[in-house]
This record gives structure tokens, sequence and C-alpha cells, in this order.
């Protein structure tokens, strides 16, 4: 530990890491089973168009990915000699990362699964990708 440092400081970066990974993981978890939801609804009516309807659960899986990658970057930062003020920023990178991922997979589940299941009943099939985006 350096001179400025208490013993304590790495637990706050670990903590921004792990709360990175732990929100990104649950907002994808949350938005793949809503948007799976209405893919299993809409395949009841069109079941031609299951594979046309897998954008919504590939999107909300790329959000666990991103807290993934945030999660190893501040991992790969902590040294025995993190200050604490590193290990702050690191713990508020972290959580504004795992919560707006958490968000985010929020709400690509209940767009997704309004998406899929009004793309079932319209004609046109390129309004859901225009909803995700």
């Amino acid at each position: 530990m350096s001179s400025g440092s208490p013993e304590y400081s790495s637990f706050f970066a670990v903590m921004g890491a792990s709360a990175a990974m732990v929100f990104s993981a649950l907002g994808a978890a949350y938005g793949t089973a809503k948007s799976g939801t209405g893919i299993a609804a809409m395949s009841v009516m069109r079941p031609e168009l299951i594979m046309k309807s897998i954008i919504p659960v590939v999107m909300a899986g790329i959000i666990a990915i991103y807290g993934l990658v945030v999660a190893v970057l501040i991992a790969n930062s902590i040294s025995d000699k993190i200050t604490l003020y590193k290990s702050f920023l690191h713990l508020g990178a972290g959580l504004s990362v795992g919560l707006s991922g958490l968000a985010a997979g929020f709400a690509i589940g209940i767009v997704g699964d309004a998406g899929v299941r009004g793309t079932a009943q319209q004609r046109d099939h390129g309004d859901q990708v225009r909803y995700n985006i």
C-alpha cells in the first residue's frame, strides 16, 4: 500500500467491477426474458417470423458484454498501490455502467416484446428494427 491509501482502498474498485457486471447482467437477463416471451407468443401466430424476431434478444445480450468489458478494465487497473480516490472513481464507473445497463435491459425488453408482438399482427416487418433502434 502507498503511504496515502488505506488497506481497504481496493475494496471500492472491486465493488465497481462487480456492480458493472452484476447490474448489466441483470438488465440483459430481463431484456432477454421479456423479449423471449414476446417471441414465444408471436410464434404461435406467425412461426415463419421467429428468426427475424431475434433482434431484441441479441441486443439485450450485448448489454452484458458491455458490463463485462468495463469490469475487466477496472479489474486490470487494480494494484496494491491504488489510491482511495482512484478506487472511488472505479466504483462510480462501475455503478454508472451497471445501472445504465440495467435500465437499458428493461427498456429493450419492454420495447422488444411490444415490437415482436406488433410485427406479428402487421404486414410490414421493417418496423420492429426501427422500434428497437
